[in-house]
């Protein structure tokens, strides 16, 4: 039940993202929401299997943690500047406490490289997707409107 839970919540948060993606004018906040939905793609590609909609594949769910983390490690400098557009979900406390972001950044970015060689079995998913997700959430908790 919990399992379920949480790959509910984060579908329906990369769900809502990517409606709101539109029409965005700003292409640095565009670069920032693209990115944004990219992590989201490849948690989709994780929860799937989890949820067992599509097989278990170790490569592919390896691929798509190593994917997250790339992604992660590049989050804090698509936020350095100060970058607004009336679609943005960015809160302004991310550049009052930037070295608090790039630290969850970060912390996203090492989870996920553990977890690029350490999924072994259709098992582990839930770990994953628990451990992803508590991330993603920390940051979007402070960060994201």
């Amino acid at each position: 039940m919990v399992k379920s839970n949480i790959i509910l919540c984060i579908a329906l948060l990369f769900a809502g993202a990517a409606f709101a993606h539109s029409g965005v004018k700003n292409a640095a906040v565009k670069a920032r929401m693209d990115a944004m939905s990219g992590i989201g793609a490849e948690m989709k590609v994780i929860g799937q299997m989890a949820k067992g909609v599509t097989q278990f594949d170790q490569n592919a769910a390896r691929a798509a943690a190593a994917a997250i983390a790339k992604h992660a490690a590049q989050t804090p400098a698509l936020f350095e500047g100060k970058e607004d557009d009336p679609k943005s979900e960015a809160k302004v406390e991310i550049w009052a406490n930037f070295e608090d972001f790039k630290q969850k950044s970060l912390e996203l970015e090492n989870t996920a490289l553990g977890l690029s060689t350490s999924i072994a079995n259709k098992a582990d998913l839930a770990i994953a997707m628990k451990s992803l997700g508590a991330s993603c959430q920390s940051c979007h908790k402070s960060y994201r409107e």
